[in-house]
């Protein structure tokens, strides 16, 4: 990069960095200014602007705070008391937001339930949370009736769109409540380090975990993208992301409403029609997830790829060979890259366009953050400790452990914690650096270049150890979503019986007819030995999150058994420099250790 371009990007990085840390910094955990206030000095300032579209109906700010207020006065008519949580269980539609910030007017809490979950699952969240009652919707129904099953005490159960014999109907009700804002002492002595919401972690690894997330918190995400994207009134931010999740139910939504811009609200995303519904509804934003973006370039090119008028997109998870590939086909300026986690207290933020990264901290601004990356044992999960106890922090190119020191005093470096105790304390590392200070673990390996730009690794759980080398999940992912016709991949460790270690596996999503010999000359120029996977496993469909976060446990525990799965499976024969069928012959001669790798 020539020295003219270096200075551009250095001060583009420099006046995105001290807008967003300005607007921070106005954050007060100790204050009783909370988020319902703050939206209602918005609605007050942006009354006539549209705030949510969906499908034909357009919500001014104004229309949005009355639903607000009718909610809250809802909530109140039915016994519920400023405290209680009510379980919001729905697909994203109009209300979403409006449902939630009509609870906060009057004191109480919305637990915002991932609308894929079923069964168990589902009545794990609606228990942790301590939900009082369910707010769903008719497709949703069966599922909420069924949960309650599961429960010691069935939760009553409100539907939008009309009754039915087991629930009672809340559009109805809604329009018999005023729409007058609730008196503010209802919210009285409240402060901003409060409860806000409550969210769930996304079940990668197990049952999902509830988070405390604060009105400070809620206020930190709302407000950290707006400068990146020079968001004003006259945008509109497309929301494809599930709105029970903080990327878009805070992220996303919050750079809209804080600048009086709208939110296009989407039930669900669709690579199919995404261009073709940010064109028709004017979208100039949007909030992705790495996949999303894989899906899109995914896709046949044709022209709505340009037809649209997307200028900027906030989000998460975004790969390198992705990000390039996406950039150049639809022309999207600014990408704006961020980490973060929903109970977290580390952040990093892309403002400058470094392809691959998620931020920067160079070392004039490095006492803005909280964030170190230290040495991490890959044998027994640990970070590793120096003779005097301390933690060792790595060196620029090296892989560590990413922490956050926890610091209660500013409420960009807070962790509430998990509803949990027990999985709060594990989740805690103390003295860390010096005796008494306390740090988050984010459970992220990340790695630091030479000009301060951090690059996210793998997660600690998902990287694993074959021929005594660390193999990170993400890294060989990456690599075989550049072979032609992956749609997916997913990447774990299995154990094979004699074996140290675990052998990589790839979960993969194909277009056409699989060529074992081609994918292994293409991952004999792209990988090491050691990190190119063992085994091959052909699935129609990626097991993924609502936020299309891999999941891998049971992948894990499915091992590489042809008696346990019928997908198709392929096994690294380096004799024929191939992947070949995994045959049940095959299988037992591994098993018995006649075949070597």
């Amino acid at each position: 990069m020539n020295p003219f371009a270096s200075l551009t990007r250095e001060i583009r990085y420099v006046r995105t960095m001290l807008a967003t840390l300005n607007q921070l910094s106005r954050i007060d955990p100790s204050s009783e200014f909370l988020l319902a206030d703050e939206l209602e000095e918005l609605v007050d300032r942006y009354g006539s602007n549209a705030a949510f579209i969906a499908g034909e109906t357009n919500w001014s700010y104004t229309e949005f705070d009355q639903y607000a207020n009718q909610v809250a006065h809802w909530a109140l008519s039915i016994g519920l008391v400023p405290g209680d949580t009510v379980a919001l269980f729905s697909c994203n539609r109009l209300e979403y937001v409006a449902i939630w910030f009509g609870l906060s007017k009057i004191g109480m809490q919305a637990a915002l339930v991932n609308d894929l979950l079923t069964g168990k699952g589902l009545a794990h969240c609606l228990q942790v949370a301590d939900a009082k009652m369910i707010l769903t919707e008719p497709g949703l129904r069966d599922a909420a009736i069924a949960a309650n099953a599961f429960l010691p005490d069935a939760l009553p159960i409100w539907s939008f769109d009309g009754s039915h014999k087991n629930s009672h109907d809340f559009d109805a009700a809604i329009k018999c409540a005023a729409n007058v804002r609730p008196d503010r002492t209802l919210r009285a002595g409240i402060k901003a380090r409060d409860i806000l919401l409550k969210m769930f972690t996304s079940g990668t690894t197990g049952m999902p975990k509830s988070v405390k997330v604060s009105h400070v918190r809620a206020q930190r995400y709302m407000h950290s993208f707006s400068a990146a994207l020079a968001a004003g009134e006259t945008d509109k931010m497309l929301m494809v992301l599930p709105m029970y999740h903080a990327t878009g139910g805070l992220c996303g939504v919050g750079t809209a409403l804080t600048v009086g811009a709208a939110v296009i609200v989407e039930k669900r995303f669709s690579a199919r029609n995404f261009w073709q519904i940010a064109t028709a509804k004017g979208a100039t934003l949007f909030t992705y997830v790495g996949e999303v973006c894989r899906f899109l370039t995914n896709t046949d090119p044709g022209p709505a790829d340009r037809s649209h008028h997307i200028r900027g997109m906030l989000g998460n998870g975004l790969r390198p060979e992705v990000w390039t590939q996406f950039q150049q086909r639809f022309g999207v300026q600014t990408i704006a890259e961020f980490y973060g986690a929903t109970e977290g207290n580390v952040g990093l933020m892309n403002a400058d366009g470094q392809i691959g990264a998620m931020g920067r901290i160079p070392w004039y601004v490095k006492k803005a953050f909280n964030l170190e990356l230290v040495a991490h044992d890959f044998e027994t999960g640990n970070v590793v400790r120096a003779d005097d106890g301390c933690c060792i922090r790595v060196k620029a190119g090296e892989t560590g452990e990413a922490i956050g020191r926890i610091d209660s005093d500013d409420p960009r470096f807070l962790f509430e914690g998990y509803g949990s105790a027990k999985d709060t304390q594990q989740k805690i590392l103390q003295d860390v650096f010096r005796p008494g200070d306390r740090y988050f673990r984010t459970g992220d390996l990340m790695r630091r270049d030479a000009k301060a730009y951090y690059y996210f690794v793998d997660r600690i759980g998902d990287t694993f150890r074959w021929m005594a080398q660390n193999v990170a999940t993400g890294e060989v992912a990456s690599v075989l979503s550049g072979f032609g016709g992956v749609q997916s991949a997913n990447v774990y460790g299995v154990k094979i019986p004699g074996c140290d270690g675990r052998a990589g596996m790839a979960a993969l999503g194909i277009t056409g007819r699989f060529d074992g010999a081609a994918l292994f000359a293409w991952l004999q120029q792209q990988l090491p030995i050691y990190a190119r996977p063992v085994f091959v496993r052909l699935v129609e469909t990626a097991n993924t999150t609502g936020t299309f976060k891999f999941k891998k446990t049971e992948l894990v525990k499915d091992g590489f058994s042809p008696k346990i799965i019928s997908d198709p499976l392929f096994v690294l024969d380096t004799a024929q420099s191939a992947y070949v069928r995994l045959t049940k012959k095959r299988h037992q001669d591994i098993l018995a250790g006649s075949v070597r790798f």
